[in-house]
């Protein structure tokens, strides 16, 4: 396991401290799929302090991952960042983001299906929600997403992001693998 403090000497602290600390540090939020495998995938990425596992986008308080996979809660399975914007832009996770995901797939990834998998990235400024409507545009210009597809990938505004339960955080450390991109976090 990557030690991220040790990068930063003098910043120790929990998710929510560097969330809160604009000055050195800039927060990122995406869901696609199962937040074990998007949570490994980043924490690999030089520049990345700090991942979590949460619930966003819904509309019950504090929910707990049985009430997520119910589909019923508005919430999507997401993943939290902290990020050193001196060593990886927005744009560089984006573009990991686009490459961990089937941005045609409104109804999860891989083998996990509902609304609590659909693929969304979640923008905490303006200059974010820019970035991610271009990252999409330049995709789809590309034709990498084959068959003409559209991309459904939502842009939205980050709302409350609720912490999951310690047994979802840092799963892959935890168990070993994650299940639906394994292939793709491992390359």
């Amino acid at each position: 396991m990557l030690d991220r403090t040790s990068q930063y000497p003098n910043r120790y602290g929990t998710y929510k401290e560097w969330m809160t600390d604009p000055v050195a540090f800039e927060r990122a939020t995406f869901a696609a799929g199962s937040f074990w495998d998007l949570e490994a995938a980043f924490r690999r990425e030089d520049g990345v302090v700090d991942t979590v596992a949460g619930y966003t986008g819904g509309s019950v308080p504090e929910p707990t991952y049985e009430q997520v996979e119910s589909g019923t809660t508005g919430h999507v399975e997401a993943v939290g960042l902290v990020f050193d914007p001196s060593i990886v832009s927005h744009d560089q996770l984006l573009d990991r983001f686009w490459a961990l995901h089937d941005p045609t797939r409104a109804d999860g990834q891989g083998d996990y299906c509902g609304p609590q998998y659909r693929p969304i990235i979640f923008y905490h400024n303006e200059a974010q929600r820019t970035a991610a409507s271009a990252s999409r545009d330049r995709l789809a210009a590309s034709g990498k997403c084959g068959h003409q597809q559209p991309i459904v990938t939502e842009i939205l505004p980050a709302p409350e992001f609720w912490l999951a339960e310690e047994c979802h955080q840092q799963f892959y450390e935890k168990c070993g693998r994650g299940y639906c991109m394994s292939h793709q976090v491992d390359d």
